[in-house]
């Protein structure tokens, strides 16, 4: 049976990366562009893995996780932060929102899966 992960990433060009990438790698994939679409579309999904930009309109990546985590259905799915971002402050305050780890892009597709197959084991 194959995963399903949750993208969140405003990007579009981003977005179809992470489709080609996790579809090849056997994944089924959801797709939003944002924050808020993202809490829309987990409200009809249930992914088994998070993956959520940081910088985004409406809604950023770290009220995104916050919204993840207030919902007892996904208080322990594990959610990947996949960012240009690298600051150590920024790190600690996805974790502290309730991220489970951060990957700086751009990513390495074999890494990528790699830590959606680790956290989801």
């Amino acid at each position: 049976m194959s995963k399903t992960i949750l993208t969140v990433d405003d990007s579009r060009m981003m977005r179809e990366m992470l489709l080609t990438v996790l579809r090849t790698a056997g994944f089924n994939v959801v797709q939003a562009e944002d924050g808020v679409h993202g809490l829309e579309v987990l409200s009809q999904s249930e992914p088994d893995v998070i993956i959520t930009d940081i910088n985004m309109p409406r809604m950023d990546g770290y009220g995104f996780i916050e919204g993840v985590r207030n919902d007892s259905r996904h208080r322990a799915t594990p959610i990947l932060v996949l960012s240009t971002e690298s600051d150590p402050e920024k790190k600690n305050r996805a974790r502290q929102a309730g991220a489970t780890g951060w990957i700086v892009k751009p990513f390495k597709a074999e890494s990528l899966v790699e830590a959606i197959r680790r956290v989801s084991a």
